[in-house]
């Protein structure tokens, strides 16, 4: 996280960057974009999925996806909104990432909220309806079960997740430091 960090690079043509300073993979798969909001200098890797084309079924324009500033999906990674039966139909509910998360390779999502500066390592499953506070770490492997509460501060691990350590109170500049250090080292090649 210094200034001596070395570039993360991709080849020119491979990421469409948008006015807001979003980049997105030309391979990764995107499906009912106009759900999806993504709040600006987010990147989106290879191979990454967000699925918003799985929205609630009443008439009319839903997000279904939110994304705050400063966010990285890893390669192969899926983001898609939990669902469950509600008054005997199926329905879909949003997933809400704040600023300032990492997402890890492999990884995937069916959260209902993760907080801001929330870290996902490799490899982990985020169940339905999960809800990660600001400012957690969910080490790499990691399985949290459907309805989990990730308290601020917290680090997990495991499977099932569970507690495993907690953040120093400098964790908040670090991550913010970290997220913004890693969209400045991604460019083209």
């Amino acid at each position: 996280m210094g200034a001596f960090d070395p570039l993360i690079t991709y080849e020119k043509g491979t990421y469409i960057e948008t006015d807001t300073g979003n980049k997105v993979s030309r391979k990764a798969t995107i499906t009912g974009a106009t759900n999806i909001i993504l709040g600006g200098k987010s990147i989106i890797q290879t191979g990454s999925i967000l699925r918003g084309d799985l929205r609630r079924s009443t008439a009319g324009q839903h997000v279904v996806i939110s994304m705050g500033r400063y966010c990285l999906i890893g390669e192969g990674s899926i983001i898609r909104p939990p669902g469950k039966l509600y008054k005997g139909a199926f329905t879909f509910y949003p997933v809400r990432i704040s600023d300032f998360v990492h997402i890890q390779p492999n990884c995937i999502i069916e959260a209902g909220q993760i907080g801001s500066g929330v870290e996902i390592g490799e490899n982990c499953i985020i169940g339905k309806f999960v809800i990660t506070k600001d400012l957690a770490v969910i080490l790499p492997n990691t399985v949290l079960p459907e309805g989990t509460v990730v308290p601020s501060m917290s680090v997990w691990g495991g499977n099932p997740g569970k507690l495993v350590d907690t953040l120093p109170e400098t964790y908040q500049e670090t991550m913010e430091a970290k997220c913004k250090s890693y969209y400045q080292r991604f460019r083209a090649s």
